[in-house]
């Protein structure tokens, strides 16, 4: 979707601090952090939201999962402790209707991140 930020990001028209990278899934550094981590992992195809991931996309979800992995290793939080948080739809806190996920950690994280 040419109006999708994310999508944007994922073909590199908007400059982004890219962390990781395969062939379903592109992950960047937060401009806004909530936390010392805070990396954003979105799938490169364009799914809405949550519930909108299929049968035909799930492979989607489950590679931003592994990327999850790798991405708290690559970044020193997989022993100490990090949260991944999916937000869907408006009530949700969804702000950007391309499915993401936020991994955060750094530090320690309370109900309400802090």
């Amino acid at each position: 979707m040419e109006d999708c930020i994310f999508c944007r990001i994922v073909a590199g028209t908007i400059p982004s601090k890219k962390v990781y990278e395969d062939e379903r899934v592109f992950a960047f550094d937060d401009i806004h952090p909530m936390a010392p981590v805070h990396v954003i992992i979105v799938p490169k195809r364009h799914i809405a939201t949550l519930m909108d991931v299929t049968a035909e996309t799930r492979k989607d979800l489950e590679a931003m999962m592994t990327a999850a992995q790798e991405i708290a290793r690559l970044k020193g939080v997989d022993q100490r402790g990090f949260r991944v948080v999916i937000n869907c739809n408006e009530e949700g806190g969804q702000v950007i209707f391309h499915l993401h996920m936020h991994l955060l950690g750094g530090l320690r994280l309370r109900d309400g991140l802090n």
